[in-house]
């Protein structure tokens, strides 16, 4: 089993320390976001678990708990967002010079091929520019080449939640100048370059097709191989192999204006607020009559390649 934590919320930067007590509890619950009542609990012994896919744009909650995640075996890597937005943009996160550096921190601590950069999603606005992002693109590609193999791109899908003027469409016309310009500068930095669920070929421009939960990747952080599905539950431009999700919509409190699994709202406060780090699920408890089903999980593993992969 491969387990995202989480595409629906940052996980490590708002909910370390109930991640690591469901890690100690050997198990969590999670509700069906498309059937509220339905209820699972998935085992997280390190057994079944073959590898953790962490997503944040901050991860520095959880550089205390890597020892204690090493000591029981598990194996996990990063997809750490990193823009160059300020708090109009993404209004709770705190100054990015400061998330640079744990960016940095992280790499040195796990090694740079366990933290994939996501420069994503570009926006454009009157102060957001082309030139704007080609400067603050090969100011970040400076900093963080030495900590990363990988920059996984994609351009903002203007979705019918998506009603800000802080974000306007973006054309083909841009959305080729700035591929070019990125594919350029990440391979002159050493960086491989990919896009995230894009509707157009990148591949002239040097940026290639991302699987965010990357069945290789994985199989060099575990030393071994997998037989993993391609996950059926995401969109058909998506490349990632199949994982259980245990995060929960409207939880995270970074308040980013285009997010799509996050409302913004006071509802999203209220729920974050209502959390507790003892519980065996993110947010709320079971309700009297609720069924829980144990869900059968088991380690995609299948050749060892222990020091070959």
């Amino acid at each position: 089993m491969i387990l995202s934590a989480s595409r629906r919320t940052d996980i490590p930067c708002y909910y370390s320390e109930w991640f690591m007590n469901r890690i100690r509890a050997g198990y969590v619950l999670t509700r069906n976001p498309m059937n509220h009542a339905q209820l699972s609990r998935i085992p997280l012994s390190p057994d079944v678990v073959d590898c953790i896919v962490f997503w944040t744009k901050d991860a520095a909650n959880m550089l205390s708990h890597l020892d204690e995640l090493d000591e029981r075996g598990y194996k996990y890597y990063f997809q750490f967002t990193l823009t160059p937005y300020g708090r109009d943009i993404e209004r709770n996160l705190c100054l990015k010079s400061k998330i640079e550096d744990t960016f940095v921190v992280l790499s040195k601590r796990i090694g740079r091929e366990r933290v994939v950069w996501r420069y994503d999603p570009i926006i454009l606005n009157i102060t957001l520019n082309i030139e704007y992002h080609k400067a603050q693109f090969v100011r970040m590609c400076d900093k963080l080449s030495s900590y990363t193999d990988t920059v996984t791109i994609s351009f903002v899908d203007m979705y019918s939640k998506l009603k800000t003027n802080l974000i306007r469409p973006i054309t083909e016309d841009e959305i080729a100048e700035l591929a070019e310009f990125i594919g350029k500068t990440a391979k002159e930095h050493g960086i491989r370059a990919v896009a995230c669920c894009e509707k157009y070929d990148l591949t002239k421009y040097g940026i290639g097709q991302s699987s965010c939960i990357d069945r290789e990747r994985i199989e060099k952080v575990c030393g071994y191989l997998l037989d993993v599905n391609a996950d059926k539950n995401q969109r058909d431009c998506c490349g990632c192999a199949e994982s259980i999700d245990i995060g929960a919509y409207n939880t995270c409190p970074n308040g980013c204006v285009y997010c799509y699994a996050n409302d913004r709202s006071s509802t999203t406060l209220r729920r974050h607020e209502s959390h507790s780090p003892e519980s065996e699920m993110l947010i709320g408890t079971v309700a009297n009559g609720e069924k829980i089903t144990d869900r059968k999980v088991k380690t995609n593993r299948t050749i060892e390649q222990e020091n070959r992969i």
